[in-house]
Order: C-alpha cells, then sequence, then structure tokens
C-alpha cells in the first residue's frame, strides 16, 4: 500500500523521536541504571537481562526483544505507525548503546526513582507524541486490542507487573518498591506530556435557555458551541444539550454566567486529552 507522505510532518515526527529518546536514554544511564531501578515493558526486560549479565549491552537487547514485535506490527497495525516505530526502536536502540552520561548519585534511593520517572517519562511522553514509537509494547498492546479487543492500558498494567515481579524475584523486593515510584512517577510525567500541550475542558451543559447560554459562550468567551439533541428521561421533554470545549482560566468566567442564566443548570466538565480542528472558521488549534 502507496504512503502519501508530508515531509514537514515526517521531520516534526522524527524530531519528537529522536528528542523523546535522548532524553529517555540520559534518564536510563544516568539515573535507572545507577540506582538499579526496574522498569516495565521491553525495556524492563533488557534492564534485568543487563543486571544478570552485565557484559550483554541494553541497547543491543532491546533491538534484539523487539524483532519479533516488529514483524508481529508489519503485518498487523499501519505501515505508517511501523516506519516511524521500525526508525523509534533503531534510533533508541543505538542511543542507549552509545550515549554515555556520568551516572547521578543519590543517598536516598526514592529520589532517585522520582528523578528517574521524571526525566524518562518527560522522554517517553515526548517519543508518543509522534505518529510512532520506539518499539516495546506499543506494538503487542495495539496488536491484541485491534485482534482481541483487550484494552492497551490491561495490556501495559499486566506486561509491567509481571516484569517487576520477576524483577523482584532475583533482586529483591525494595528494589522492586523503589521500582514502582519510578514507573508511577514516569507515567504521569507522560499522562502530563500528552495532555500538557493542549490541555482543556469539555462542558456539558442542560438548561431550560440553551440559547442564551449558547449566545454567551459564543460572543464573550468567544468558544465554539454544538448543540446536541437530547430527551429529559423522567419529562420526556425534548432540549438542546450545550457542549463546548473551554480553558481552565475561562472555565469560571462559564460556570457563573450559565448559573446566572439558569440557576436550575446542570453542568457536567470533563478532562480532554487533546482537541484539534477548526474554531470560528480558522484553521487552528482550538
Amino acid at each position: 500500500m502507496k504512503i502519501d507522505w508530508d515531509w514537514k510532518s515526517v521531520a516534526t515526527n522524527v524530531a519528537l523521536i529522536v528528542s523523546g529518546s535522548i532524553i529517555f536514554v540520559i534518564g536510563m544511564n544516568a539515573v535507572m541504571i545507577p540506582q538499579e531501578l526496574l522498569s516495565g515493558g521491553v525495556v524492563g526486560v533488557a534492564i534485568i537481562l543487563h543486571y544478570l549479565f552485565s557484559s550483554w549491552d541494553i541497547g543491543h537487547l532491546y533491538f534484539l526483544l523487539n524483532l519479533p514485535l516488529m514483524v508481529l506490527g508489519w503485518f498487523s497495525i499501519s505501515r505508517r505507525f511501523m516506519l516511524y516505530t521500525l526508525f523509534g526502536m533503531v534510533f533508541f536502540s543505538l542511543a542507549a548503546a552509545w550515549i554515555k552520561v556520568p551516572p547521578i548519585a543519590f543517598k536516598d534511593p526514592l529520589l532517585g526513582a522520582v528523578l528517574a520517572g521524571v526525566v524518562c517519562g518527560l522522554g517517553g511522553g515526548i517519543i508518543l507524541r509522534s505518529l510512532g514509537s520506539a518499539g516495546g509494547l506499543d506494538i503487542l498492546a495495539i496488536y491484541l486490542n485491534s485482534r482481541w479487543g483487550i484494552r492497551v492500558g490491561i495490556v501495559y498494567t499486566a506486561v509491567n507487573a509481571l516484569v517487576l515481579l520477576v524483577g523482584a524475584h532475583f533482586f529483591g523486593l525494595e528494589k522492586a518498591l523503589y521500582s514502582i515510584v519510578y514507573v508511577y512517577s514516569s507515567s504521569r510525567v507522560v499522562d502530563s506530556v500528552m495532555a500538557g500541550f493542549n490541555r482543556r475542558k469539555m462542558v456539558l451543559i442542560v438548561s431550560s435557555d440553551p440559547r442564551a447560554v449558547a449566545d454567551f459562550i459564543l460572543h464573550k468567551i468567544r468558544r465554539g458551541v454544538t448543540f446536541l439533541r437530547g430527551v429529559g428521561g423522567y419529562t420526556g421533554t425534548d432540549r438542546d444539550v450545550v457542549l463546548t470545549v473551554t480553558t481552565l482560566t475561562e472555565l469560571p468566567k462559564l460556570k457563573d454566567a450559565v448559573f446566572s442564566i439558569d440557576p436550575e443548570a446542570f453542568v457536567i466538565i470533563n478532562d480532554t486529552l487533546e482537541v484539534l480542528g477548526k474554531r470560528h472558521g480558522k484553521r487552528k488549534v482550538y
């Protein structure tokens, strides 16, 4: 299948993968490995093998462990995603083998676990902002989800838990517990990086005067509005539900206005990971 490449997009995605991989590897080689922390996924397996057989390089191990996953993904996942991921896997493996940084010493292992989580989470989050990955569990999780409907989060949780249990068996419970701190802090930073570029709040408003609410949002806050057709479960009355997306700073103003217009309004506020599209006809991120 032919892939139409936008070379500006290619350059952006390659830059994300390269910069994210470098940051992750710096955190891994400067903090995680000197602190003898464990990790989840394919990186975690490579680290355990490195600890057991110190002559085996993590970069080479990571590359070899990813080969069967790359074959699996090539025949079952988008070729565009797999080409980016192939590049990411190769670059990450080379970076892990070649980037040597002085270790950072910590008297308190907990501080080392937190710093490793912050740096590696930042790198991992930047990689995931691209249209590919650096290999590893991403491929397996996407394959299992598309083939059998297994949720991605379940795959990550199960595999990471298994890797940490194996690590606890070989290196002791204390190392595994510190590693859980690393895994948790890393996942939180990844979430922040993924959401922080374009964090918004989605707001659903059920009101007796939806047109007045919509006019305020359109002309005072200058945000887009969509009407969703709804039916009251108790009254059976047809009504318009107002849907809009706003920022954290605009949210208090929006809530005050809604309840000024209709004190009996019902407002639902949800976090959004990312919002893309047009705003008032302009081609820009919402």
